[in-house]
């Protein structure tokens, strides 16, 4: 490795909590939609009423903000479209994720600094070019290019010494369309995937039924239409020496707990990768450090994973079974009732599942971001205990604050064998 430039990690934000555990874990930028005009419509998606206290928060982590504006847009939207970047512009938001030209138009109009997405399908130089005469500041790629193409227009970028810079998906759910421009779910069920709402019917097991005499054939063992999610942070020292200077990480409908987890594990690769990249048994140390992350990232929601099209076409990346595939899941257990700063304690109330000594928990909520500790001691009615069950009120050591409301899930390990 020889590249020394500090990349931009970018971490996906769909709620104020995720929010916060973004910036909590070292993102470098945070980008989350507004409502009806992002590509996560299921997303708990923010009004332009959210927009200064979310620049007053990405200021105080040093982190950047950026708004996606990314879905189709029709005419009669455009009116709100224009309130909508005045808002952000206003807030003080650092730049606008688009790529429809009427949202291009409205950002240039008021000098908004726009970033390319990737339903751009950007995969030529010259597409490049065009989109940094628009004024575009950063342009994610389309996720469809090999490593030697990225590089190769990253280089190109530098010749000409045009003022762009290049962002690329490192880790998250992969598309069976190109950038994402499917029309199943609009056939299927009347929800675009082009304006945020997809249903997601490709990640189904599909038969296939004989129209003469009804004989049924079940395709395979794979989910012949479910890719297997992107994870590069092995090859995070590579696309730094391709040049890419943003590293995105996909998730707006994921959980807070998704987040931190892929935002800390990125955060140590690339800090890791600047670093130690020029010392001489930094590759094999570097894919160590990276299985180990790699591992700790299949605790939280997963399809599986792949390098994607880094190396061409992907081989075996079609998943084994519907849904995730995590080795950990979170069952709630109740909620923080008070939190007693000078002794560091934090009082909870047990609802549900009950907690044991040594488990580890997770306290989330929109104004902490999420906390995870393990239940080394505690009391239960001010006595050592090592269970509580529903009803019981718990006092538990929490070194970091957590407020009331704030819900508090049980972190259980699930049996491996799975894909």
């Amino acid at each position: 490795m020889t590249a020394t430039r500090r990349p931009e990690l970018i971490a996906p934000a769909g709620d104020r909590t995720s929010l916060l555990a973004a910036l909590q874990a070292g993102a470098d930028a945070v980008y989350f939609g507004a409502e009806g005009y992002n590509m996560r419509a299921a997303s708990k998606n923010f009004t332009s009423n959210d927009f200064p206290d979310i620049a007053d928060l990405c200021r105080k982590h040093t982190a950047k903000a950026y708004l996606a504006l990314n879905t189709v847009i029709y005419d009669h939207e455009t009116g709100n479209v224009a309130e909508t970047v005045q808002a952000a512009a206003s807030a003080g938001l650092d730049a606008v994720v688009c790529w429809d030209i009427s949202v291009i138009q409205a950002c240039r109009e008021i000098g908004m600094p726009i970033h390319i997405s990737t339903q751009a399908s950007v995969s030529n130089y010259r597409a490049i070019k065009f989109y940094a005469s628009l004024g575009a500041k950063m342009i994610v790629l389309a996720r469809e290019l090999t490593l030697e193409q990225v590089s190769d227009i990253a280089g190109r970028i530098r010749r000409d010494r045009l003022n762009v810079s290049i962002e690329c998906f490192v880790h998250g759910a992969m598309c069976m369309a190109v950038s994402g421009r499917c029309f199943l779910s609009q056939d299927m069920f009347g929800r675009s995937a082009n304006r945020g709402a997809c249903m997601q019917p490709c990640r189904r097991r599909y038969r296939i039924i004989d129209a003469e005499d009804g004989h049924e054939l079940e395709l395979g063992t794979d989910t012949v239409m479910s890719p297997r999610d992107l994870c590069a942070i092995s090859l995070i020292d590579k696309l730094i020496d391709a040049g890419v200077t943003g590293f995105k990480i996909e998730g707006r409908n994921r959980s807070p707990e998704y987040v931190h987890t892929a935002t800390s594990c990125y955060r140590r690769a690339i800090d890791y990768a600047i670093e130690h990249g020029h010392e001489k048994h930094f590759s094999k140390d570097f894919q160590t450090l990276t299985a180990e992350l790699t591992d700790e990232m299949k605790k939280v929601y997963n399809r599986g994973f792949s390098e994607g099209f880094y190396f061409g076409r992907p081989v075996d990346a079609w998943t084994k079974q519907y849904g995730s595939v995590a080795t950990e899941k979170k069952v709630y257990a109740g909620t923080v009732q008070k939190y007693y700063p000078k002794a560091g304690v934090a009082e909870i109330f047990i609802h549900t599942r009950g907690i044991h000594l040594k488990e580890k928990l997770s306290i989330q909520g929109p104004s902490t971001g999420l906390v995870t500790l393990s239940a080394e001691s505690f009391r239960v009615n001010d006595q050592f205990a090592v269970s509580a069950v529903k009803g019981d009120l718990v006092t538990i050591p929490c070194s970091k604050k957590v407020r009331k409301n704030d819900k508090v899930y049980v972190l259980e390990s699930i049996p491996k064998g799975r894909d």
